[in-house]
């Protein structure tokens, strides 16, 4: 080939390269779930649609939230943690519905009116360094936890940490799940205060304390970012309460003033799909909840191993109970009490 020739292809291909670049879709999805936790998936997806430019926003909650309402424009696509907040922004009319095979196939008790769907199957856990476990027993189960802060108030003072209801809105939302099924989870808030437990905002700042020493147990962090943490910091053990575990679903919709719609029922339709599923089963903690997928991280697995102590929060109209302005602010006047 002369080199006349070679300069001519090799023109043909950069402009080709830059038409393409310039033809690409843009897809926005803010989502409150850490880029290095969702990686895996976000890769698989672009290597599986070279034609979109997907662009990740990772957010709190309260900013997954807050923009989803007020952006203009707004995602196309938004995922949170936050159950109840979700729920809310499609109770509201804020989502488009999904109507395709992979949303007919998704499982119904993780999914609502085809609108918003629960696509993680994530244990709620409990973490301890292998500090605290020379001094004494780790708790197996919440009334174990109870006894512990009771019965080691003063090796324990400042080094509990949890999420801080006021601040998070998945924290608000497992400790009203907890109110739900422990009888006693008030004397658990009045023995964390005891110890002056440290809130935090965010699983990972609670795990960084851990990590760091500063804390020796952490209370209802999420499980995926635990487990993934946990790898990388042995030192750190990570344990599914035996009495009752809650499970958190990441909840995504489609916007409904989404602006490339299009895109965002093809970033949809992977992620409920069995290709995004089987990257949630097998490269993260997060989870798959399909049934028929296979591999390390599903949800059927979690249950083959902890059984019928798994308690889902349900994805229905229950969870706006939790958003209610005047509910939120009667649990918070009664967490304070507690708590001091």
């Amino acid at each position: 080939m002369s080199r006349y020739l070679q300069v001519v292809l090799t023109g043909i291909w950069l402009l080709a390269s830059a038409v393409m670049a310039q033809e690409r879709i843009p897809l926005t999805v803010t989502a409150a779930l850490d880029r290095d936790m969702a990686a895996p998936l976000l890769d698989a997806f672009a290597r599986a649609h070279p034609d979109i430019e997907l662009i990740y926003e990772d957010v709190s909650t309260q900013a997954a939230d807050q923009r989803a309402r007020t952006t203009d424009p707004p995602p196309d696509v938004v995922i949170s943690s936050a159950m109840p907040w979700q729920m809310a922004l499609v109770n509201e009319g804020l989502a488009q519905p999904l109507h395709s095979q992979a949303a007919r196939n998704w499982p119904a008790w993780a999914q609502w009116r085809n609108e918003v769907f629960g696509f993680t199957f994530e244990p709620v856990v409990t973490v301890f360094r292998l500090e605290l476990a020379r001094h004494m027993l780790p708790p197996g189960t919440h009334a174990d936890l109870h006894t512990l802060l009771s019965g080691q108030r003063a090796l324990l003072k400042g080094r509990v940490t949890t999420y801080g209801p006021a601040s998070s809105g998945i924290g608000q939302m497992l400790f009203q799940q907890d109110a739900r099924y422990s009888p006693r989870f008030w004397d658990l808030v009045a023995a964390m205060g005891a110890v002056d437990v440290s809130l935090e905002n965010s699983t990972r700042a609670m795990l960084a304390g851990l990590t760091e020493g500063r804390y020796w147990l952490g209370y209802n962090l999420l499980g995926s970012y635990a487990i993934a943490w946990a790898r990388r910091h042995p030192e750190l053990i990570v344990r599914i309460p035996q009495d009752y575990a809650l499970v958190m679903m990441r909840m995504a919709f489609i916007h409904r003033d989404a602006p490339n719609p299009a895109a965002a029922r093809r970033f949809m339709n992977f992620v409920l799909g069995p290709e995004g599923q089987r990257v949630l089963a097998g490269d993260t903690p997060l989870f798959s909840v399909l049934p028929e997928v296979v591999g390390p991280y599903t949800a059927q697995r979690l249950r083959d191993q902890i059984g019928e102590r798994l308690y889902p929060i349900p994805i229905n109209a229950s969870l706006l109970a939790f958003d209610d302005p005047l509910r939120r602010r009667l649990f918070m006047v009664r967490w304070r009490r507690e708590l001091e």
